[in-house]
């Protein structure tokens, strides 16, 4: 295990990045991993649900990561997500991931069969024994993946030496606490991260390290804020903030359109970045929904004021 200071923070996940004919992009990933670099944040966590991977291929994956590395490369801490519904493909990524230089190394358990709890750890173990010289971190998300990470499961995985970290993106803010207090225990340090961004102060309070998230991207700002004044013991703050970031994320999610579509039009607008839009089966805008986008850029320039 190397120095873990590096997981400590603030990590959007990455959007995926298409041109006009939604083809993957090489020089709009370029542009957002500069974003990124540009706004100070800890590092970005790759080709996870923000970048739309499980309709993705793996040499398009493979692109992704290659022209992130070109510019992110010891700038950024890059997680990459490798997770593929089969042992075969998510080792060549593995082996790829390591090959360009990444940090570590996230999988989410196989969906659709229901794999008893030996399979996956092989699954997990067989993509971590591909690279080797990379951390692993288990991506924990019961809601989509229809599997939980069991502290049973987790157990079995802590045998794995390259295993630093678990992305907590279940609701309950408690299995934190039992993945901080079991990983420390099974390893002496260990990294939790916040997954659902509505519940940052919650998580942190109970022991994440920081936080991975799919909405970090379009206010990075107020999320290393919210951050900061955890810090700095700002409770009050911190949760005035909070609730004012989660009435973003609902406005976001209110439209016709994929959530992620319109966290994309929000970058056009508030920043300039075009990334194109979500790849079908996802939702891509419609006219009613630029409205809705519109309102949470505004709301976002509105926070930016109120608390940078």
């Amino acid at each position: 295990m190397g120095n873990l200071e590096k997981y400590k923070g603030i990590i959007p996940a990455f959007y995926a990045c298409y041109d006009e004919e939604g083809n993957v992009s090489p020089e709009r990933i370029r542009a957002l991993t500069q974003y990124f670099i540009d706004k100070g944040v800890k590092g970005v966590y790759v080709n996870g649900s923000s970048g739309e991977c499980i309709y993705q291929g793996i040499e398009e994956r493979k692109v992704i990561i290659e022209n992130v590395m070109a510019v992110a490369k010891g700038k950024l801490t890059v997680i990459n997500h490798v997770a593929c519904n089969n042992t075969k493909d998510s080792v060549e990524l593995a082996k790829h991931s390591e090959s360009v230089g990444v940090d570590a190394i996230a999988s989410i358990p196989p969906i659709y069969f229901r794999l008893p709890e030996y399979s996956i750890a092989a699954y997990w173990n067989a993509i971590s024994e591909a690279a080797p010289n990379t951390d692993f971190i288990i991506y924990n998300i019961p809601q989509l993946a229809g599997t939980a990470l069991t502290m049973s499961l987790f157990a079995e995985m802590m045998k794995n030496p390259r295993v630093v970290a678990v992305k907590n993106s279940s609701m309950p803010a408690q299995d934190i606490q039992m993945f901080k207090a079991a990983g420390k225990a099974a390893k002496g340090e260990f990294i939790v991260f916040n997954g659902p961004d509505e519940q940052f102060v919650a998580g942190r309070a109970i022991g994440a390290d920081g936080g991975i998230g799919g909405t970090y991207g379009v206010m990075p700002e107020l999320f290393l804020k919210l951050n900061d004044m955890i810090a700095k013991n700002e409770k009050e703050k911190a949760m005035e903030l909070q609730y004012d970031i989660n009435e973003i994320i609902y406005k976001m999610c209110s439209s016709h359109a994929n959530m992620y579509a319109v966290a994309k039009e929000i970058l056009r607008m508030n920043e300039k970045l075009d990334l194109g839009g979500v790849r079908l089966p996802l939702e891509n805008l419609q006219e009613a929904d630029k409205s809705i986008a519109k309102e949470a850029a505004d709301m976002i320039k509105v926070a930016k004021e109120k608390y940078l």
